[in-house]
């Protein structure tokens, strides 16, 4: 860990702080506004529709202006939607709500490549290490964003209006912070110009499954975690309880990030994300056995768990997919289809916890695990036979 990377490790920790306040309170925000009830998630759904909808134009933007400088637009941008988002629930405006969630997508995108910059940032044979180490930053928003949104809920007559001003203060000090990390020089536009075309890097069997693995973990994660404040102030507990619930939710995120590098390192990225996918299952074992706080707090700690291993392993196994000058082609796709996923889930979350409840959504989860599972094992049985494991990039 250099200085580089420990000031991008307190952005990803401040970025997730972003992350967890929006969705701890845009589904409730939601409810309150929107015209109807299963309607309550577009706002929560908007945050990554943009950034899916951001995904081109941020790849853009990287290679046209480097790292550091779109970095920079991405926290501007996330400190004009929060400011958005406070004067949407001042007016009790649902659509004005749901645009400015659709803007702070951009944000989203962009932050969402603070994982690939650790690792440009590290010496080539630490970066796995690199990404593991920048990723368990998320253990900062894992702490402050559920503890941001309880406190900062009724500082203003209207309730959360208070937490979208300070949402903007984080993203201001992030842009501070972000100022003094210094990146690796970019490379020029013949050289971005002289990778592979993206056809041919999608192709290779551990992209698609870098691609599937990452888009399926984090849907299930998102599927679940989106619907979780609604489902327990449908069984009646105090947002209190929910805030707990998503601290763990988050701590179980992140906090493996200090050894998640250390057990790729050892035994390889697969091994890694086929243990994600059995957290995951547990999870939706506990989940389906009751409505308590305590199963709504393990499920959901393990949830988070499932989802670095699966999230940090998939990364991992991107590296090895593109060379540097098909960087930002490639990260645009890895983006574009997990933010795809997040935007279906988002969408269909809220729509199924209020119509159908909360143990069909664990039943779908089960199938795109089982889905996720069968990748992985494909991927696995293909290295065994030889095949190509993709474009082996070592620097």
């Amino acid at each position: 860990m250099n200085r580089n990377l420990w000031f991008l490790t307190i952005c990803q920790g401040l970025f997730l702080t972003n992350n967890v306040a929006f969705i701890a309170i845009n589904g409730l925000v939601g409810l309150a506004l929107a015209p109807q009830a299963w309607m309550a998630t577009i706002p929560v759904a908007g945050y990554v529709v943009g950034g899916a909808l951001s995904t081109g134009l941020v790849a853009m933007t990287q290679r046209r202006f480097g790292r550091k400088r779109s970095f920079q637009i991405g926290l501007v941008v996330a400190i004009v939607s929060a400011l958005i988002c406070a004067v949407a629930a001042l007016s009790k405006s649902f659509w004005l709500l749901s645009l400015a969630t659709l803007v702070a997508g951009y944000y989203n995108a962009n932050a969402n490549l603070y994982r690939f910059a650790a690792a440009e940032l590290s010496a080539p044979e630490w970066r796995d290490k690199a990404v593991s180490l920048v990723m368990a930053g998320g253990l900062i928003g894992g702490i402050i964003g559920p503890n941001l949104s309880a406190r900062t809920r009724g500082l203003m007559h209207t309730p959360f209006v208070g937490t979208y001003l300070t949402l903007a203060g984080v993203a201001l000090l992030s842009l501070i912070i972000l100022s003094f990390v210094a990146f690796p020089r970019e490379l020029t536009k013949t050289h971005v110009v002289a990778g592979r075309s993206l056809s041919v890097i999608i192709r290779q069997p551990v992209f698609i499954v870098a691609a599937a693995t990452s888009a399926l973990g984090y849907g299930v994660m998102n599927l679940l975690m989106a619907a979780t404040p609604m489902a327990m102030q449908m069984n009646s507990l105090p947002f209190s309880d929910t805030a707990i619930v998503l601290e763990w939710h988050v701590i179980g995120m992140f906090a493996p990030g200090f050894f998640t590098g250390h057990l790729i390192r050892k035994f390889g990225a697969l091994p890694v994300m086929a243990v994600g996918v059995a957290l995951n299952f547990l999870c939706i074992a506990i989940a389906l056995s009751g409505v308590d706080l305590n199963q709504f707090l393990i499920a959901l700690f393990l949830l988070g768990l499932g989802w670095n291993f699966l999230f940090t392993g998939s990364t991992t196994l991107s590296l090895q997919t593109y060379a540097p000058e098909e960087k930002d082609r490639a990260q645009g796709a890895l983006n574009f289809f997990t933010f795809s996923m997040l935007a279906l889930t988002s969408l269909s979350s809220g729509v199924l916890i209020t119509t159908q409840g909360w143990n069909l959504l664990n039943y779908l989860s089960t199938g795109l695990m089982t889905v996720t599972a069968g990748a992985i094992m494909w991927l696995a049985f293909n290295q065994k036979k030889g095949l190509s494991t993709g474009h082996n990039v070592t620097s």
